[in-house]
């Protein structure tokens, strides 16, 4: 992680070393912490955000869902994340907002006082890594299961339900693995450690439902509009995990990740074992955002404000 100058923390920017927490924090010992990733993309036009109050509004669901409190409103929020990338002289980065319980009580159910926030902001490239966007990863099926359903909600964004996540993705890196997909409590495709999965069969696009234990991805949604927009198909619907080995193409989202294609699945190379030709008009519509050739006819940017 690159550091920068300063992190927004107990109501005000303070140098990125002094944003520290009691080692008695209440997320530190339960995990009640809810997050949000945004990113800031550099454009001829300056910097701008990618669907910063779609996060904002996902965060400030996670906080209902778990009956946190939050101590500012939305667009307090989204003022302090446009000043965290001024104050930090940034044009492209990756910004961290997060709300978590914090120093008082060590109960289980926490206390009723409002939420502690602060907000990070730093150059980040590729997930998955240089080159993944043209060249795709090899993946593993996971051998821990999904959250199933009524047990940890997946529809928030919550630090908890990320335990699950370092399972995936360590044992698929154990295994020499770029990432790890799980699948749910029924044995069909969920979602990987961190993103989205998409498949596509005989020139359609095909992503597992909500209900599936997914995250429901902001940058999934995106992708979902773009292939409407190419007339390309979409189903969201329950896939088997075999509907990986004998896809056309496999590929994952995710605000870090972005749009990266998926070469291998358990060894078995996907297609052509290249990215495919429906996941590179998909990846080139969605840059096509930050260089002018998509048109952002939903107000998904969002110029940051100096």
């Amino acid at each position: 992680m690159e550091e920068t100058k300063y992190i927004w923390h107990g109501g005000k920017l303070i140098p990125w070393r002094e944003a520290t927490v009691h080692v008695m924090t209440h997320a530190l010992h339960y995990g009640s912490s809810i997050f949000e990733g945004i990113r800031v993309y550099d454009t001829r036009d300056g910097p701008v955000f990618l669907c910063l109050e779609s996060h904002l509004k996902r965060l400030f669901n996670s906080a209902k869902i778990y009956r946190m409190e939050m101590p500012l409103v939305l667009d307090e929020l989204k003022r302090v994340c446009h000043q965290v990338i001024v104050a930090n002289e940034l044009r492209s980065a990756y910004v961290r907002p997060i709300a978590f319980r914090g120093y008082g009580a060590i109960t289980v159910y926490g206390s009723s006082d409002p939420a502690e926030v602060s907000v990070a902001a730093f150059p980040w490239g590729a997930y998955l890594g240089e080159g993944t966007a043209e060249n795709g990863v090899d993946v593993g099926v996971s051998s821990w299961t999904r959250l199933a359903p009524n047990t940890l909600p997946t529809m928030a964004k919550a630090g908890g339900n990320y335990l699950s996540s370092q399972l995936i993705s360590m044992e698929a890196h154990r295994h020499g693995y770029a990432e790890g997909i799980g699948l749910d409590a029924s044995g069909n495709l969920s979602e990987g450690a961190g993103e989205n999965v998409f498949i596509v069969r005989e020139g359609k696009l095909f992503t597992p439902p909500l209900s599936a234990a997914v995250l429901p991805g902001i940058t999934r949604g995106i992708t979902i509009e773009l292939a409407r927009r190419l007339g390309i198909e979409t189903h969201e619907e329950n896939l088997p995990r075999e509907s990986l080995y004998v896809a056309d193409e496999v590929f994952m989202t995710g605000t870090a990740t972005e749009i990266a294609p998926i070469r291998s699945v358990d060894g078995i190379q996907v297609g052509a074992g290249k990215r495919g030709s429906i996941t590179d008009k998909l990846q080139k519509s969605f840059f096509g955002l930050f260089d002018g050739s998509t048109e952002d006819t939903l107000s998904w940017l969002e110029a940051v404000k100096v």
